[in-house]
């Protein structure tokens, strides 16, 4: 595996409350008998990133209890409610003086995107103007990571649910597209029918 030697942050967006799934937490869901977030966190760790900081928001302190996040950098985002924006925001701002070059985020609720697919992702960086994102038989999907010179602007865009998705619109040329297909399955656990994904 790629290792980065900290320029690379991982950054685990983990803050939803499962509205669609009842108001159960997203990254307290359980999976191979471990929450959700811990899935992730190791991935992210595995797939050469480091430090890894997870934003936390829903049943916060249930997820620092019952998830084991030793190693991370845990952040709370009060305004979680508000959706992913607010959460990305939170988390690029934790990382400002982290002294990393780039920032690559994940999202708790695609467990079928493992360490192969964030190694991937890494080795696509280049500098801090990078921007670099996974495909899926061509279509853009997670990881992605963003060199700390779009951290600002992303931040600025980012709102509601769509998280950096305008910033990415409007950068489309400057992307570097990343086939992950063969690596990792980019479903997400959005509904109660989604759960039957998970083992």
């Amino acid at each position: 595996m790629t290792h980065t030697d900290g320029r690379i942050a991982g950054l685990l967006l983990a803050a939803g409350g499962g509205r669609r799934l009842g108001g159960r937490p997203k990254a307290l869901l359980t999976h191979r008998g471990r929450p959700l977030v811990e899935h992730a966190a190791e991935a992210l760790r595995a797939g050469g990133c480091g430090p890894v900081h997870v934003v936390v928001g829903a049943r916060a302190e249930e997820v620092r209890e019952r998830a084991g996040l030793g190693g991370c950098v845990v952040v709370e985002n009060p305004d979680w409610a508000e959706g992913m924006g607010s959460s990305l925001r939170v988390g690029l701002e934790s990382l400002a003086g982290a002294g990393v070059r780039a920032a690559l985020v994940c999202l708790v609720d695609q467990p079928g995107i493992g360490a192969s697919a964030v190694a991937r992702i890494v080795d696509g960086f280049r500098d801090e103007f990078s921007l670099v994102s996974a495909a899926y038989d061509g279509v853009r999907g997670h990881p992605v990571l963003f060199g700390s010179a779009h951290w600002a602007g992303i931040a600025a865009s980012a709102s509601g649910d769509r998280g950096a998705r305008a910033y990415l619109r409007a950068h489309e040329d400057a992307v570097t597209l990343v086939e992950c297909a063969d690596v990792a399955e980019p479903y997400d656990i959005d509904t109660e029918a989604d759960l039957s994904r998970l083992e």
